[in-house]
């Protein structure tokens, strides 16, 4: 009988559609024990004694799945930067993701965080629950500019909630959708010029060799004063560090974010001195009906792939088609 390790915290345990999808198919499915960490779910990937995994963003590194001779590797979500994909395609590994399954929900956690910045809402409530009433006015969003660094499935979806609350959108795509564009009002730029002109700058890229970093202290300063950034994409776009400085000196108004370059983030991270910083513990693709949406079309890739059915929309690692078998 074929075994899956299903690692995600939120279906430790949990049957549900996902489960009876594997189990229909034939699979015997293995939950980590609780509370075990992402290193140590690698670690027992890594034991071989399973045939996939349902992911969430364990380190996959080239040893781990050397030593843990899997056929599949199914993520639950659309960003596989925590996976050695290149590794993967070496060793015969069909790597997949879950496209169209959770955009909805970052889009509205895009705006949570830029609403929750913009309001000051957590210093507010705190002040509340202390008994002190400062009511410092705040800058209002209707009117501002939001640049989208990414206007891609998520950034789309984020262009008609920000327009809905009287935000103009400008963006930034190396491979810009200009028919999405032209149609919904977007204007395209240059980097450079986005961080000029946006009030709110919102990071929707993956993580490539160029975008590591990408926010670093020179495009920081490019960024307008008084300006937000918010980061639902992945951490390593962001360098910490320049961005803690930008908080501290109030060169940004704030910041808003979900993702961070070591996850869980250290309890010893400046950022959690700041009080001009919204932090999230990387939940932008997670509500209830993405959560769900994404488990079944993992499980059920990991299904395609056993049963000689080639889930084309999810594959990461195509170059494998022609030669790829369970």
């Amino acid at each position: 009988m074929p075994r899956v390790l299903v690692t995600p915290h939120p279906l430790n345990g949990i049957p549900g559609r996902y489960s009876d999808i594997l189990e229909s198919v034939g699979f015997e499915i293995v939950y980590p024990p609780p509370g075990q960490s992402l290193v140590d779910n690698a670690a027992l990937l890594a034991g071989g004694k399973f045939d996939a995994i349902l992911a969430s963003v364990e380190p996959l590194t080239r040893e781990v799945l050397a030593a843990a001779k899997l056929r599949a590797v199914a993520r639950m979500g659309v960003g596989f930067d925590s996976i050695d994909v290149a590794a993967a395609t070496e060793l015969g590994v069909a790597v997949t993701i879950t496209p169209g399954t959770l955009e909805e929900s970052v889009a509205e956690h895009t705006i949570a965080l830029m609403l929750g910045v913009y309001r000051d809402l957590v210093r507010r409530d705190r002040h509340v629950r202390a008994g002190t009433w400062i009511r410092k006015a705040w800058p209002r969003l209707a009117g501002k500019t939001l640049g989208l660094v990414g206007l891609g499935r998520i950034g789309k979806a984020v262009v008609r909630r920000a327009q809905g609350m009287g935000m103009t959108v400008v963006a930034h795509d190396p491979f810009p959708d200009v028919p999405f564009a032209e149609t919904n009002g977007v204007r395209l730029l240059s980097l450079d010029d986005l961080l000029k002109t946006a009030d709110v700058v919102s990071l929707h890229l993956p993580t490539t060799p160029d975008t590591v970093d990408l926010i670093d202290a020179r495009t920081l300063a490019r960024m307008k004063p008084g300006a937000v950034l918010i980061n639902t994409a992945r951490g390593a776009m962001v360098d910490e560090a320049a961005l803690v400085d930008s908080l501290r000196s109030r060169h940004l108004l704030g910041a808003g974010l979900d993702v961070f370059k070591e996850e869980p983030l250290s309890t010893a991270s400046p950022l959690l001195d700041l009080d001009n910083v919204l932090l999230c513990e990387h939940m932008g693709g997670l509500d209830e009906q993405s959560q769900e949406a994404m488990a079944n079309l993992a499980a059920q890739c990991i299904a395609d792939l056993y049963e000689g059915r080639w889930p084309e929309r999810c594959v990461v690692n195509r170059d494998l088609t022609a030669k790829w078998c369970w």
